[in-house]
Formats: structure tokens, sequence, C-alpha cells
């Protein structure tokens, strides 16, 4: 699904999601897709992402039924009292609810587990 235009790189991402909408629809199936994020948050005094930091988002935005970002304090602020904890914020759920749910993360393990466990 390689993009043909890298001059009209929005139209091109609306198609690419658009695909991989129809792909999961056709097959019954979910398809799992990263994006960057835009550099508007480093230059935001709070670092958690929002929806409209996906880059290119758009289409991004419209197209997905979940949309999930990951934020952990302790990459921009080292003395942070929530060393480990990584929150995993649900920004977009077309059937649910939107939040935030916290983990920990064992980086010696490079994997997260339950905190309500």
């Amino acid at each position: 699904m390689e993009g043909s235009s890298p001059d009209n790189r929005v139209q091109e991402i609306s198609r690419i999601t658009r695909a991989l909408k129809g792909m999961a629809r056709e097959l019954n199936v979910p398809v799992i897709a990263l994006s960057q994020l835009s550099r508007g948050v480093e230059s935001r005094t709070n670092k958690r992402p929002m929806l409209s930091d996906l880059r290119e988002s758009g289409s991004i935005e419209q197209d997905a039924d979940l949309v999930l970002m990951i934020y952990r304090d302790e990459y921009y602020n080292p003395e942070t009292p929530d060393r480990g904890i990584t929150e995993v914020i649900v920004t977009k759920h077309r059937n649910g609810p939107v939040g935030t749910v916290k983990l920990l993360f064992e980086p010696q393990f490079t994997r997260f587990r339950n905190l309500a466990a």
C-alpha cells in the first residue's frame, strides 16, 4: 500500500487509511496501524499526546475506530513521582468510552503490567 505521490502526503495517507478500513471490514479482522506524532507536542508544557497530535491526522482521526496513545511522564520529567507508570490514553473509541489506563512499565523486560492486579 505504498503511496505514489510524496508531494501530496495528506491524500496519500487518506487513501491508505480508507484501504485499511476497507480491508478490516472485508476480512472481519482488526487492523493495527501506527502513526508518528507531530512535533507540536514537544512545544507544549503538557506533553500528553492528543488526537490532534497524530501526523497527517485528519484521515486517521476520521477512519480509525479506536486510537490509543502511550505516555510516560518520566521520559520528560526524570524526577516525577510517577516513575515506572505508563498511561495508555484512549483518545478515540467509536463504540465506547475514552479515558486513561495506568500500567506499570518494566523496562528490564520491555513489558507492561496491570497496576490493578
